[in-house]
């Protein structure tokens, strides 16, 4: 079934305990699109200013991304970020940040994406992501991502986005703050009550709890990943390969769900081995199967 990212596009400057990558490719769309194109065709909707250097026809050519919603803004700058990942590789901090055209008027749903069935809203203020939302006629499956600063600042947007989703994907601390608990299970049963039929909260290298509002829960752990280098766009990776696995599919019951979010985490562990999209770029669907094999094996017992 057809599956629409809409999120930025980034021109990043990333600096981990294993090296430096200056003036890459990043943003949430580009790393779901690219993790979500294993599975099954990808439309992308995102903008960019006349300064991206990116040649996006190359960089997905052979992928089955369709690219009509890309939009290059000749007056804009694209969105830029500098940040610094400290030797656990969990503590980041931003040093540079210039949102560009993610502080303008959303990108316009071409009329040939309107029809989408499987939507994911990346990142960004939830007030656009209902806007974006509301262009589209009537997806089976929405879901999105958002961040500390909309949940304390845009609380009302938020509330109101998460009545019109299915599913939202959020880091630990995020989950806390928007359920009001530090109990992962009550601060989830709070999520889920404003809204959302499922809740996928990401706990870093300590992997991912997925809880729907029948109260099915399902833990996993990440994947045991020898090479960490950049952990940029992990969270979109995981995202997209587990919409693209739904999409692939076209089921969203619980059990499709877990092996979807099995499907994530392996993605995930592949986007984090290299800078940028490198580590994505060099693998292919045989290689995520093999490793999802594993990771079953692994968590088997």
């Amino acid at each position: 079934m057809s599956l629409l990212v809409t999120g930025s596009i980034a021109i990043d400057t990333v600096k981990t305990p294993h090296g430096v990558s200056e003036e890459c490719l990043g943003g949430s769309a580009v790393y779901f699109a690219m993790a979500a194109s294993f599975f099954g065709p990808v439309r992308f909707v995102g903008a960019v200013g006349a300064d991206c250097p990116f040649d996006f026809e190359k960089l997905f050519a052979g992928r089955n991304v369709d690219l009509a919603g890309l939009e290059i803004r000749r007056n804009s700058k694209t969105f830029r970020w500098h940040g610094t990942y400290h030797e656990n590789m969990d503590d980041r901090t931003t040093d540079y940040l210039e949102l560009n055209v993610l502080a303008e008027h959303p990108p316009k749903i071409p009329q040939s994406f309107k029809d989408t069935e499987f939507v994911f809203l990346a990142n960004t203020t939830p007030r656009l992501q209902i806007e974006l939302l509301e262009q589209l006629t009537q997806p089976k499956f929405v879901g999105a991502d958002t961040m500390n600063h909309w949940i304390e600042g845009h609380a009302g947007d938020l509330k109101n986005l998460l009545k019109k989703i299915d599913c939202l994907i959020i880091n630990e601390d995020e989950g806390r703050l928007l359920g009001r608990d530090y109990n992962p299970i009550k601060a989830a049963q709070n999520i889920i009550d404003m809204g959302v039929s499922v809740l996928i909260i990401k706990k870093g290298e300590s992997g991912s709890m997925t809880y729907s509002k029948h109260k099915e829960l399902f833990l996993l752990p990440a994947y045991p990943a020898a090479e960490v280098k950049d952990p940029t766009g992990a969270g979109d990776s995981f995202a997209g390969g587990l919409m693209g696995y739904l999409a692939e599919t076209g089921r969203t019951d619980f059990a499709t769900l877990k092996k979807a979010v099995a499907y994530g985490t392996v993605v995930a562990s592949f986007a984090i081995a290299d800078f940028s999209l490198n580590g994505l770029m060099a693998i292919n669907r045989a290689d995520i199967d093999s490793r999802l094999r594993t990771l079953r094996d692994l968590t088997q017992f």
